[in-house]
């Protein structure tokens, strides 16, 4: 079952030396997700060969354009080459006005209906559950009401072993007990291990996305340990005030949470216009923290 990111944009503010603002597609078990919207977004599902009508569920995490401008576009884009099924859009409350006022001044009746999420900024929660998939907001500081999201496979059953099933003749009617972890007694009273029965599922995979932000040291315990994390770097370290002045992060404070929550691979992205060689702002991160990679567009992540 594939886990991937692709990255789309990772400007902030304003297009800048082919970069894009901000824009990412997950893909988990065959589901494509949006996260955030920036301008070009089409352009760049396009680019990159995204298939956008298979996109049911956009997050968005705050009304600032560089997040968001590109949404319009997109809807409208799904409503000329006839979309009909639902799109879920998780975002601030705000959003749907804008996206009214739109639809209102082009005289434009979508096809599809929208169905809105709203958002609470100050609370971390559940806002998307399937089978195999969770999806939690994560509370940032920023100078609007700005969310992350948070990715995580749910736990998977054991699994059985045919072998050993038939080697010990185990009914069919064991077999649920079995992937929940239960051991198998016979007719007769004779117990045989679960261990013998059946092996460790995968264990569940986890990218968190937090937008942009302040350095914050409550993300800690929410992202811990996770697998990728992709963390806002906007400026150097020698910006560190204008960081926090605009309420974003430097690469090496992005490095430090990436550290202190021990996850296993950091992505850096939200370059401000100033840079145009990002390596400088990786350098800055790897002295912190090593497994660091930059956002790049077009790039992949994979997670195994």
């Amino acid at each position: 079952m594939i886990f991937e990111i692709s990255i789309l944009g990772s400007s902030s503010a304003t297009p800048i030396y082919q970069r894009h603002p901000t824009a990412q597609v997950v893909k988990i078990h065959e589901r494509i997700f949006l996260v955030d919207c920036g301008e070009g977004t089409l352009i760049q599902m396009n680019r990159f060969k995204i298939r956008f009508h298979k996109i049911n569920h956009i997050f968005i995490s705050h009304l600032h354009g560089d997040h968001y401008l590109g949404l319009l576009g997109l809807i409208s884009t799904m409503h000329l080459q006839g979309r009909t099924n639902e799109l879920h859009i998780y975002c601030q409350k705000e959003l749907k006005e804008i996206v009214d006022i739109q639809l209102k001044y082009s005289e434009t009746t979508l096809r599809y209906p929208i169905i809105y999420h709203f958002l609470d900024a100050e609370k971390d929660e559940l806002i998307y559950s399937d089978d195999d998939l969770e999806v939690h907001s994560i509370s940032l500081k920023h100078r609007i009401p700005c969310t992350g999201f948070l990715f995580r496979e749910k736990p998977r059953l054991r699994k059985l072993v045919k072998s050993m099933l038939a080697q010990f003749s185990i009914p069919l009617s064991a077999y649920d007990r079995l992937k929940n972890g239960e051991d198998y007694i016979s007719e007769t009273g004779k117990l045989i291990a679960n261990a013998d029965l059946t092996t460790n599922p995968r264990i569940p995979r986890s990218y968190a996305f937090c937008s942009d932000t302040i350095y914050d040291e409550r993300l800690i315990s929410i992202v811990k340990n996770v697998d990728l994390l992709y963390h806002e770097a906007t400026f150097m370290n020698d910006k560190s005030e204008r960081a926090a002045e605009t309420f974003h992060s430097t690469a090496e404070q992005a490095a430090q949470i990436a550290s202190k929550a021990e996850v296993k691979r950091l992505i850096i992205g939200h370059f401000s216009a100033r840079y145009k060689n990002l390596y400088p702002l990786l350098e800055e991160a790897k002295a912190i923290y090593p497994n660091v990679t930059l956002a790049l567009e077009g790039d992949r992540f994979l997670i195994d």
